[in-house]
């Protein structure tokens, strides 16, 4: 069944969430979110979108971004897919890394710009990583702090504060009032009557037997996207009447054998790309 096409922001600026099937980590440690960065950085210069902000923390990850010649879709499923297949052959796991594709929402205003700016900024503040931006590396802070990035296109945020000073005294106002898309609030597990919703117009089947009349691989596969709607795994198994067991092996097939997440034909980066090393004084 396709996906509900996401409502286009006027500005054509975006803030995306990324996080962790089932809240799991998906940066165990630095050398992964080293990684991750590497790869922001190769598909950033293929597409030629603005980051205007980012933070990786342990399972999920917040970006204000603005596309350019690739859309959102195709974006994150270049990151999502190459990170997932490093992430799951170093760790020797198999199945989906992250819960869904990405999650997104329109960011059409300056004043709700500069919100969301903010609420990734104090991230790492707000989960008590540090006490006030710019000791977690992991983030846009400090390039804000000094002007420019490698990664972070400052300048936008940097006009709009008429000002690196400015700017820099709001990211640092302790602010608990920002109200954005965040973790917390994708967390809702479907109501049952909605989850039967969903479960109907994926499978177009309303009872338990007439799901079990389907074929094996497409009642596996129906499985899986009833998973990625956010169905939970016993959910899945009461409308369904599979095993809960069969139900979890049917979403943990690895993301580069299941039909929805088949990588895409990506390029090497050009010889003279220049990968961001372990260098502490790196300014994303």
């Amino acid at each position: 069944m396709p996906r509900t096409a996401r409502k286009t922001s006027l500005s054509n600026i975006y803030h995306v969430m990324l996080r962790g099937i089932n809240r799991q980590n998906i940066f165990e440690e630095d050398e992964d979110r080293l990684y991750f960065m590497n790869i922001l950085g190769r598909c950033k210069k293929g597409s030629g979108f603005k980051l205007y902000a980012f933070v990786l923390m342990s399972n999920h990850v917040h970006l204000l971004i603005e596309p350019a010649d690739e859309s959102l879709d195709t974006i994150f499923r270049r990151i999502g897919t190459r990170y997932a297949v490093w992430f799951n052959q170093k760790y020797q796991r198999v199945g989906h890394l992250f819960q869904d594709r990405f999650r997104s929402e329109n960011v059409e205003s300056g004043l709700y710009f500069m919100t969301v700016l903010r609420y990734i900024i104090q991230n790492p503040m707000k989960a008590g990583i540090e006490s006030r931006p710019g000791s977690y590396r992991w983030s846009s802070f400090l390039a804000y702090e000094q002007g420019k990035g490698t990664v972070t296109d400052t300048q936008y945020a940097l006009d709009l504060f008429g000002g690196k000073q400015q700017l820099v005294e709001y990211l640092n106002q302790k602010n608990d009032d920002d109200s954005v898309m965040d973790e917390a609030s994708c967390d809702r597990r479907l109501k049952n009557d909605l989850a039967k919703e969903k479960m109907r117009r994926i499978t177009q089947c309303s009872s338990v037997s007439e799901f079990e009349q389907l074929d094996s691989s497409l009642r596996k596969e129906y499985v899986r996207k009833m998973h990625h709607e956010g169905l939970s795994l016993g959910q899945i198994s009461r409308l369904t009447g599979m095993p809960k067991t069969t139900v979890y092996k049917a979403v943990q097939v690895p993301e580069d054998q299941a039909g929805a997440e088949k990588p895409l034909q990506l390029h090497e980066p050009e010889p003279d790309f220049v990968l961001y090393c372990m260098d502490p004084d790196t300014i994303w």
